[in-house]
């Protein structure tokens, strides 16, 4: 190709790029001016919590997609149990000058879950025996107007203790896993915040059922111990900061 033609196509697409940068700050940025911070979490008198302007069970997956300018990924999940849920995970979400990824676990009634794993496209399999589906587009399509039922929120910076007890204040609860991951509970708001010993944080926004049903994984607190079981308790069930946190999105 001749030298003026490389060096005119160059220049021609430069003044492109120049015109589009300068028009891009004219353009509205709907999410420039958000202040939707992940301590900022409130439950209302039904029961319902709500964080960024979400309410769990009342928002869908579209207000999510809308918030965050992503569509996700969508995959449904069956844990070595037989237990089902969907779940759409965004990666890289910078809310807020806050980057995290997160992801939605959907309310689908059993029924649907049911139909969607039978008309699923693939499914692979994990060594822990939990099966991944991948969907027929048509069913993801018809997923958009369907309700959140648990936020999870995996920040990429790492927290320590009293960075969580500086922005969501001091838990009703510690308790920790045998591998040494601290939960943070917070009942009151629904809201569950696990540290591992790096600091690596997952933040979970539930009602009161799941909630309720994601506690009854943990341990025990000590004082709900019965004597038996507070002489058998360990000291990797004391209040530390250990090991990676769990998600339980299969709840």
């Amino acid at each position: 190709m001749d030298r003026k033609i490389i060096l005119t196509t160059l220049a021609a697409a430069l003044m492109g790029f120049i015109g589009i940068m300068l028009i891009l700050p004219l353009l509205p940025n709907e999410r420039a001016g958000l202040k939707l911070f992940p301590w900022d979490v409130e439950r209302d008198a039904a029961g319902t919590t709500y964080v960024f302007d979400l309410g769990i069970g009342n928002s869908t997956l579209d207000d999510v997609r809308t918030l965050v300018g992503d569509e996700g990924k969508v995959n449904l999940f069956q844990n070595p149990g037989g237990r089902r849920s969907v779940e759409v995970y965004f990666d890289d979400i910078i809310l807020s000058n806050l980057r995290a990824d997160w992801i939605i676990t959907l309310e689908v009634p059993e029924a649907q879950l049911e139909a969607m794993f039978e008309r699923g496209l693939r499914i692979s399999t994990a060594s822990s025996g939990s099966r991944k589906v991948k969907l027929d587009p048509a069913d993801v399509e018809q997923l958009s107007d369907t309700p959140i039922r648990i936020l999870t929120y995996l920040p990429w910076k790492s927290l320590e203790p009293r960075d969580i007890a500086g922005r969501f204040g001091e838990p009703a609860e510690r308790r920790t896993e045998e591998s040494g991951v601290v939960h943070w509970l917070y009942p009151e708001r629904g809201m569950d915040v696990a540290r591992d010993t790096d600091g690596g944080v997952v933040i979970q926004y539930m009602n009161r059922p799941d909630f309720e049903r994601a506690m009854a994984l943990l341990p025990k607190a000590p004082s709900e111990r019965t004597p038996d079981e507070a002489e058998q308790g360990t000291a990797a069930e004391a209040p530390t900061d250990n090991d990676v946190p769990t998600v339980p999105t299969d709840t």
